[in-house]
């Protein structure tokens, strides 16, 4: 088939590239605007652009997909199909209508589940056991088209936002060339949502990751996995802003308040919260590296006693 393909971060690559090597013509790619990035604030491509470049694909970066002349741009091309995944612009009802085989969607969830801008991250903070990718016949709805297929992909207990995010990324590109053999055959079989079975997983902010130990050991656990690696899960110590990269649940109750180390082990931090105790294995002070906790305590010192979450530096 004829395809325009659209989308902008790493999880879109792996469709893209499954498509190309699968033989469909793609003559064009559109991606968001290019971003500086670093100190020296260079522009850097996208990492859908990035490959679209090393195969000589045309590309395209509207700044809003929504303009008349973009929209144009895109009809001229006359192509099958209009494959989307994880763009970053709503598309316009022009642009979902303008091919005979309309606009699908590589969505990170099993749909009605968890629509909108971060599955992959809300189904680990919320402690589901699986989760998967749907494609979807796209309509002017957030996420609410006609489901076409899905996979599972189970969630593994020490699994982190960024694990799952490659996992349904290849998972992802592997649906989505076979959807599209279906449709091209007419045998693809479209199903509606039932909206009342569907859930928001509303855009990630920095300030999500602050923990509040007045809440539970395993929801904290999972807050920690699924904001890794990003925005990350933070507490402070000493007025400083600590992160916490990996943690596991101990079924044990200690006296004091929330937030309190209760207990220091020669590779854990133990941790007091409203149920159960939080053992902090992996974590970063704000101006040190990443590293263990066993690492940490050779070179900081931590007393028993010591209260996490007073004012942070950042």
């Amino acid at each position: 088939m004829k395809v325009i393909f659209m989308g902008t971060p790493e999880f879109s690559v792996g469709t893209l590239e499954a498509i190309y090597q699968a033989g469909h013509e793609v003559c064009l790619v559109v991606t968001q605007p290019d971003k500086p990035k670093g100190r020296g604030h260079a522009m850097q491509f996208t990492p859908v652009k990035e490959f679209a470049v090393s195969k000589n694909i045309e590309v395209f970066q509207p700044v809003k997909i929504k303009e008349s002349s973009a929209i144009e741009k895109l009809k001229s091309y006359q192509a099958d199909i209009c494959v989307v995944a994880a763009f970053g612009q709503i598309l316009p009802k022009e642009i979902l209508n303008m091919c005979p085989y309309g606009c699908i969607n590589v969505h990170a969830s099993l749909l009605p589940k968890y629509r909108g801008a971060a599955p992959i991250q809300w189904v680990i903070i919320d402690g589901e056991k699986e989760s998967g990718v749907t494609i979807m016949q796209m309509n002017e709805g957030l996420d609410t088209g006609d489901m076409i297929s899905k996979v599972v992909v189970p969630i593994e207990k020490k699994e982190t936002g960024g694990t799952y995010h490659d996992k349904l990324a290849e998972a992802g590109a592997k649906l989505c060339v076979d959807t599209m053999k279906e449709i091209e055959a007419g045998t693809a079989v479209r199903t509606p949502q039932t909206d009342s079975d569907s859930c928001y997983a509303k855009m990630l902010r920095k300030e999500l990751g602050l923990i509040d130990f007045q809440k539970e050991a395993a929801e904290i656990e999972h807050l920690i996995r699924g904001l890794n690696p990003w925005p990350s899960a933070y507490t402070s110590l000493d007025g400083k802003t600590l992160k916490i990269w990996a943690a596991e649940v101990i079924d044990k109750e200690y006296e004091g308040k929330p937030g309190t180390i209760v207990e220091k082990t020669k590779k854990s931090l133990l941790v007091k919260t409203a149920k159960g105790t939080l053992a902090i294995t992996e974590l970063q002070l704000a101006g040190k590296k990443r590293m263990t906790t066993e690492s940490f305590l050779l070179g900081y010192p931590v007393e028993v006693g010591q209260v996490l979450g007073t004012d942070s530096d950042d």
